[in-house]
């Protein structure tokens, strides 16, 4: 909808009802992408940190502490998400409540080395009660402009958000040997809290609009972990001068990036989204799928670090920490939506067969992220064949017909 140039401006603060679900044009707006970038601070500070551990040996600790930490970032993330594109009101007041989601994932983010370093969770838990009390007062102010079902639907999601946050106090003040068990309980808590809050009424979030933000948030995470191999790459070059040692990693985590950003992007995903049934699954699904993604970024680091002498772990070992999150990330894109748009066993069996051939890549040693790399390219080559066959088959059985817009990319 565009304004008038005589319309009187928008009040600063309206109310804040439900969109409707079949809006058409709904898109991402600057202050969603405005958003997102910072909360990849966070995500880029855990990658950081996941690094150090397994580069000095505490792949195990590293592993764990990484995955308490992403999920409080994605979970932040991804309950503002989906309140967005059923709610958003872009009023100034939205904008302030949505600043103060942002100041507190940059709180979050100062408190990850303490987490990963001492177990002290204490910052991390300050940044996400800053978050969750402002998804809180988000719904809250949902619930006053709604009657009926949906005024319960948000009063139950502001209720249950408060709720788990004062149970996550438990990770400041349990022992350390419990951290695990708290982290599990609690997550198990929070992915009840959407089902629990719309078993009586859906939330209106917008099919195309859940989609495009995924995607984005995907696409900034992949550029994170592009950038954060490439200063990896620059500081072993310049601190060793291992060259020969280091383009063979450039070169196979960036064929495994743009193989990522390919497979991904190549189905229509907003087609899946039909019931919050299938919305969860997708939704929850991508924990993995972006903690893989940004796992993969480290995991480049790590070989960077081994390959220049200044890791304490075998070749073998760091090629795991880009093969292990790269096989993990396909598995789960093929898992969630690409096998639904797949025609025939041989489409559908490329991504599992290429996750599979990045594992066997571990055991290349120092140049199992160039092999992995090569992996993924045929795998997106394969699929791209693959796909242009059925279409040409498709064309021939019923001549005249439009191609598939989304029939004709593969992987």
């Amino acid at each position: 909808m565009t304004s008038h140039p005589s319309d009187p401006p928008p009040h600063p603060v309206r109310p804040l009802v439900a969109r409707a679900r079949d809006e058409a044009h709904r898109a991402a707006t600057p202050l969603e992408l405005f958003f997102d970038l910072c909360f990849v601070v966070a995500v880029a500070q855990a990658g950081a940190q996941l690094v150090h551990a397994v580069a000095e040996g505490h792949a195990g600790e590293g592993v764990a502490d990484y995955a308490m930490v992403f999920f409080a970032i994605w979970w932040a993330w991804m309950n503002f998400t989906w309140f967005a594109s059923a709610y958003d009101n872009d009023d100034a007041l939205y904008r302030v409540v949505t600043l103060v989601q942002i100041a507190g994932v940059l709180v979050l983010a100062a408190g990850v080395n303490r987490a990963f370093e001492d177990h002290d969770f204490l910052v991390v838990w300050l940044g996400y009660l800053i978050m969750r009390v402002a998804m809180a007062a988000h719904w809250l102010r949902a619930a006053r402009g709604a009657s009926g079902p949906e005024r319960t639907m948000a009063l139950r999601y502001a209720t249950g958000v408060l709720l788990c946050q004062v149970g996550w106090l438990a990770l400041v003040l349990a022992p350390k040997a419990a951290l695990p068990w708290v982290f599990a309980v609690m997550a198990l808590a929070e992915l009840a809290v959407p089902a629990i809050a719309e078993r009586r009424h859906d939330s209106g979030w917008h099919p195309h609009h859940i989609a495009e933000r995924y995607g984005l948030f995907t696409i900034i995470v992949l550029g994170e972990t592009i950038a954060a191999a490439t200063v990896a790459v620059r500081t072993g070059v310049a601190e060793s001068d291992e060259l020969g040692e280091l383009l063979p990693i450039a070169v196979g985590g960036l064929l495994l990036v743009f193989a990522a950003w390919w497979v991904y992007f190549v189905v229509p995903a907003h087609r899946r989204l039909l019931s919050n049934r299938q919305a969860f699954l997708w939704g929850y699904g991508h924990y993995g799928i972006l903690g893989a993604a940004a796992a993969i970024g480290a995991g480049i680091e790590i070989t960077v670090e081994q390959a220049t002498g200044t890791a304490h772990l075998s070749a073998t070992a760091a090629a795991a920490a880009v093969t292990l999150p790269a096989a993990l990330y396909l598995l789960l894109v093929w898992g969630l939506h690409a096998r639904y748009f797949k025609t025939g066993a041989a489409q559908q069996l490329v991504l599992p067969c290429a996750a599979l051939g990045i594992l066997l890549c571990t055991f290349a040693g120092r140049w199992g992220v160039l092999a992995a790399g090569l992996v993924a390219a045929a795998a997106v080559a394969i699929g791209v064949t693959l796909t242009a066959r059925t279409a040409r088959a498709g064309a021939r059985e019923t001549p005249g017909a439009p191609p598939d817009a989304h029939g004709t990319q593969g992987g």
